[in-house]
């Protein structure tokens, strides 16, 4: 199952490799032992989940993760199924959980719950009950990826499915699944959301990016299986999306790295940003930076600022070289448990960068800029803005330092590994023990992706080649119309209302940087601002007072701009 790839490194990646191939040899099976033993029915530790349902973790205290969340599942089953697509895994009992999967997703869609129901909303609730049914405790919510995550899955195995003659199958049952994820998307894309770590609530790069790929292979499987009226829709949002992405409020140019969210009040150092680029690799696209692919100069130089982060954050990196492999996290100011290294964080690290090494050997030459060159410094202190050719001994050198860096990651999360296999959510940052919750499904699915990207699995493309930021979106600038906002809100002495919203004019959901209303007509607080023309805008105001910031309730207000001229909003605080 677990083809190994032998790689020509130098004596310290010897060493690290040798070690890689004997933990991947042995830890391989284990973690999808791991994986199917947390999937319910019958996964030995998944005992009272309805069937196709994945346990996030068997911890039912300090933590509770006894719950199944959109996104964990969905990125399990993405797993899953790229092994069962590929031949790795084309047991009859892989494909028994993984229809048992799309048949509880299918089901789980119309649980209503306080996110909403399966029209208003609802699709954006992060976890439910293992027995299918909602959870209705204060939870952060919405979460926005999710709907994106468990369409993409079901695509890689709706495209295998239509290839393989089951097309009625595929249309009358898949689709509508898809469907109603991807009209999520499209529909609220441009709204808030919490991020992966259910923290912060704004604009997550992570979200932008996986909520972009789902609506281009979304597009591409609509027109593969006849379902053509909601290709233009897809198509234009995730036009508007890319535009997003490409966002000022992600991509830092002064220090090198994305910003995860656009709120927070943190860095923006995070794995989140990641976790993006190796769930939206396609080996066609190349090194494009237009979607962040792993070997890319921004994800490069991302990844190194990254990394570099934690390096005097847990006391397991003391001692450990500028330019080596560490333990790593969620984000460096991380307190949740404590704050320590997570294996799945570390794993998306290795990923990264075998993916990149996978893109270099397919294009045949590796491309350093003048953006990810601080990331190649690391290996070569000499080496120079420029193309370098498979043949060439540059090309030869970097590859060969890379690879032991990437093997580096995968032999930290091995040296913290117990002797059973068995992957905890996170590791002591000051003994590197397992920590938090046990058996974390997520983990183990990490592991799995982490090590067929060692091996150079080709898995399907979703669009990726060739896209452009198109000159006109949502959210770009171009004409203007003057918008007044005005809104009746009473407040305490030394309370404030700002506003913010999906475009670049209204600060794209930062809380941060939201713009501050004038109270010249308490309790009438007002601003004008120039927006883009004949263009929706969602919005929502903020109070701030004392540092505390309190949102609007849901849903958020809406204009759609004109052409031209002005126009006032009057809105009643919520």
């Amino acid at each position: 199952m677990y083809r190994l790839l032998v790689c020509a490194l130098g004596l310290a990646g010897t060493v690290f490799g040798q070690s890689v191939d004997s933990y991947i040899s042995t830890e391989g099976p284990m973690t999808k032992a791991g994986v199917l033993a947390n999937i319910g029915p019958n996964g030995s530790k998944a005992a009272g989940a309805s069937p196709g349902v994945v346990v996030a973790s068997p911890s039912t205290s300090s933590p509770d993760y006894w719950y199944t969340w959109t996104r964990d599942s969905s990125l399990v089953f993405k797993s899953l199924i790229d092994q069962y697509t590929t031949g790795i895994d084309s047991t009859s009992s892989l494909r028994t959980l993984i229809d048992e999967f799309i048949t509880a997703e299918a089901y789980i869609q119309t649980v209503s719950n306080p996110s909403g129901t399966l029209t208003t909303g609802g699709l954006g609730e992060p976890k439910f009950n293992v027995n299918e049914t909602a959870f209705t405790g204060t939870w952060g919510r919405p979460q926005r990826d999710g709907p994106a995550l468990r369409a993409t899955a079901m695509i890689t195995y709706g495209n295998w499915l239509y290839s393989n003659g089951n097309t009625t199958w595929v249309t009358s049952t898949l689709w509508p699944i898809v469907e109603n994820d991807l009209g999520y998307v499209v529909s609220y894309w441009n709204e808030s959301t919490y991020d992966l770590w259910e923290e912060v609530d704004s604009s997550s790069f992570f979200t932008t990016a996986v909520q972009h790929r789902a609506l281009r292979e979304g597009a591409m499987f609509a027109t593969r299986i006849g379902q053509t009226s909601v290709v233009s829709s897809y198509t234009t949002q995730a036009d508007n999306l890319l535009c997003f992405l490409q966002a000022k409020s992600y991509w830092n140019p002064t220090s090198g790295y994305i910003t995860a969210n656009t709120g927070g009040g943190r860095s923006g150092k995070d794995a989140n940003t990641l976790l993006a680029s190796i769930h939206t690799f396609d080996l066609s696209a190349g090194c494009d930076a237009t979607t962040f692919q792993p070997c890319s100069d921004k994800a490069l130089s991302n990844l190194k600022v990254y990394v570099d982060s934690f390096r005097s954050v847990y006391s397991i990196n003391n001692g450990i070289a500028s330019n080596a492999a560490i333990a790593t996290g969620r984000y460096p100011e991380d307190t949740y448990q404590n704050g320590n290294p997570w294996y799945l964080t570390t794993f998306a690290v290795a990923e990264q960068l075998y993916d990149a090494l996978n893109s270099w050997e397919a294009q045949g030459s590796l491309n350093v800029t003048s953006i990810s060159l601080p990331f190649f410094q690391q290996f070569s202190s000499s080496i120079a803005v420029g193309t370098y050719s498979s043949t060439s001994s540059t090309y030869s050198t970097l590859i060969s330092a890379v690879q032991s860096f990437a093997d580096g990651f995968v032999a930290i999360n091995a040296k913290y590994t117990p002797s059973d296999g068995s992957l905890a959510e996170q590791y002591s940052k000051s003994d590197g023990s397992p920590v938090s919750a046990v058996d974390l499904t997520w983990s183990y699915a990490s592991a799995l992706t982490a090590f067929e990207a060692r091996n150079n699995t080709q898995f399907a493309g979703w669009g990726a080649t060739g896209l452009t930021v198109p000159s006109t979106c949502s959210g770009n600038s171009g004409s203007t119309v003057a918008v007044t906002f005005n809104v009746d809100a009473t407040t305490v002495y030394g309370e404030n209302i700002y506003i913010t919203g999906s475009v670049d004019a209204l600060e794209n959901w930062s809380p941060d940087n939201a713009l501050l209303l004038s109270s010249a007509n308490y309790p009438t607080w007002s601003i004008t601002v120039n927006l883009p023309a004949s263009t929706n805008v969602q919005y929502k105001y903020i109070r701030k007072y004392n540092g505390a910031v309190t949102w609007e309730s849901d849903p958020n207000n809406s204009i759609t701009t004109p052409a031209s001229g002005s126009v006032t909003e009057n809105d009643t605080w919520r």
